[in-house]
């Protein structure tokens, strides 16, 4: 009886569509029994792949925080059910086709990712969290994304996250349908990751004792800062985002954005050092040195391993901000440019030509392992290097003279793109950001076009997709970094998965509220500016910067 009176008591609620990213095809049939989902529906998965099992799993996980009942996972269809399959006939392996009639819901994908995305439109059609019934009205969605390549960057280097923060942050790229975490891991502020055959990387590397208040005010706190993942960890890592269908690209910062190597390593150096790991923000002109074969080897043993812990086929390999001061005065790397017969032309210098060089020598040793390299848009000065994919962060330079050249590129622009940038003009307002890029507020995020409107097909097919950056000088905890990120990431979402014509920043602020039930629903901390209220902001912002 207790039983029966608590399960009638739930509350019914209609689950809704209008989800972000908004998906291509909904068809809603008013006139038919939609479907009930209550404690009798049991989710059902066939297929025997471990993808689809672990995506009923997930399901489960999802249907019971945000409606008191855990679905049991069954492999046969029996009563009502959630009928989880991956075989869709599509030409985007990312497509899904979501059913909901009075006896089942169906979600098929071209493959078990395609599903995912059909669950993550189920989830977020839920409008609100508590002990509910959920009458999903009959319908037909089809669905599938703009973009293959749909990015989302985290800088742990600046500041060390834990483990299991970065598994939330990875939760929150699989709520918004991202599917290529770069993970940005070594910096000149720390190196982050551990390799064996190097292990003063992190013994020395991974360390800096105190760091810079505000931007670099030559006030230092106290606090030492460090930390860096274990090989075991960043398997772990690795394993939580495939099952939510994401792909880690780890980056290694190269030639430039390595003082914290060099700490530990200083004959990697052209001074010979000494080192310290940088306690403060900006380019250092302590690089790696160009001239020295030991520094290859080095090199190449690295990403022997990183290759070893991330088998995506992407490896970003930085390239940017690599000052060339020491270079020019270093008798290593100068006996090196003129070994290569590398001379100052009207296009690059013949330290530039290096820079080349030496990525290409990097971009050559991962191509034998399979690998392709990404690189910032500063590896084309000097020529840019054969098959590299370029990540235009300049602007869109970069990826229009990327295309131009026959190359992939990614669109990443700090003026649309960068979530450590402050989100209104009232800068006293905000929590300590990045001061050198203007404010980029939801709207600004919504409203890019990653293609140029110029661009013929043939140049747009190499724009592989879009991606939002986070980097965190002025960011260190978690509940920081969601702020900074939501619900620009939404912004973002709709700019990878959604079709161009079909956008409508208004329609969009509509739909907002119900993911932003899904935020509160996983404690994430966010922005409140274009929210119907505004009540949050002030305590949000307060929070963020704690």
């Amino acid at each position: 009886m207790l039983l029966a009176t608590s399960c009638s008591n739930k509350t019914e609620v209609i689950a809704n569509y209008d989800v972000i990213p908004l998906p291509d095809k909904i068809e809603v049939d008013s006139a038919a029994q939609g479907f009930m989902f209550d404690s009798g529906t049991k989710i059902v998965v066939a297929s025997a792949d471990s993808a689809m099992t672990r995506n009923a799993e997930l399901l489960s996980e999802y249907l019971g925080q945000l409606t008191g009942t855990t679905p049991e996972i069954t492999a046969k269809e029996t009563g009502k059910a959630i009928v989880l399959s991956d075989d869709l006939a599509s030409g985007n392996k990312e497509a899904y086709e979501l059913t909901v009639n009075s006896e089942k819901i169906t979600i098929n994908g071209a493959s078990p990712a395609g599903t995912f995305y059909g669950i993550q439109t189920l989830r977020k059609s839920i409008p609100q969290t508590g002990d509910l019934k959920v009458l999903f009205p009959a319908a037909t969605i089809t669905d599938a994304p703009r973009f293959a390549y749909r990015g989302a960057h985290f800088d742990t280097a600046r500041h060390f996250f834990p483990a299991d923060s970065v598994k939330v942050l990875i939760d929150m790229m699989a709520m918004h349908n991202i599917n290529r975490f770069h993970w940005h891991i070594t910096d000149d502020q720390g190196w982050r990751i551990e390799i064996e055959k190097y292990p003063e990387l992190v013994a020395k590397g991974s360390m800096r004792p105190n760091t810079v208040i505000g931007h670099n005010t030559e006030e230092y706190d106290t606090v030492p800062h460090g930390g860096y993942y274990t090989k075991e960890q960043v398997r772990d890592i690795v394993r939580y985002a495939a099952d939510r269908h994401i792909t880690i690209i780890p980056e290694i910062d190269m030639p430039g954005h390595m003082q914290a190597a060099l700490a530990a390593y200083p004959e990697l150096g052209c001074t010979g050092g000494p080192y310290e790991v940088w306690r403060k923000w900006g380019i250092s002109d302590d690089v790696l040195c160009a001239g020295n074969d030991s520094v290859y080897a080095f090199v190449n043993d690295v990403l022997d391993e990183i290759v070893e812990l991330f088998p995506g086929e992407y490896v970003h390999l930085g390239g940017d901000e690599c000052p060339k001061t020491r270079w020019k005065e270093c008798a290593k790397c100068q006996a090196r440019i003129k070994a290569l017969g590398l001379k100052t032309d009207k296009h690059s210098t013949a330290e530039q030509k290096l820079q080349s060089d030496f990525m290409t020598r990097a971009a050559e040793h991962l191509a034998a392992k399979g690998r392709k390299v990404i690189g910032w848009d500063e590896i084309m000065e000097g020529g840019l290097t054969p098959g590299a994919v370029i990540m235009s962060w300049r602007g869109e330079e970069g990826g229009r003279a990327a295309a131009a050249a026959g190359h992939d590129a990614i669109m990443t622009p700090y003026q649309y793109l960068y979530f450590d940038f402050v989100q209104s003009a009232d800068r006293d307002a905000e929590p300590l950001a990045a001061s050198w890029g203007d404010p980029t507020p939801v709207e600004k995020v919504y409203n890019y076009e990653p293609v140029p409107a110029e661009f013929t097909p043939e140049q747009a097919a190499h724009i592989l997709g879009a991606q939002a950056n986070t980097w965190t000088e002025y960011i260190p905890t978690t509940s920081y970094a969601q702020y900074m990120m939501l619900p620009r990431m939404a912004a973002l979402s709709e700019v990878q998965w959604s079709d161009p014509a079909k956008k409508d920043y208004q329609d969009f602020l509509r739909r907002l509220p119900q993911l932003v039930n899904l935020y509160d629903a996983n404690h994430y901390n966010y922005a409140t500016h274009v929210l119907p209220s505004s009540a949050k902001t002030t305590a949000s912002a307060a929070t963020a910067s704690k």
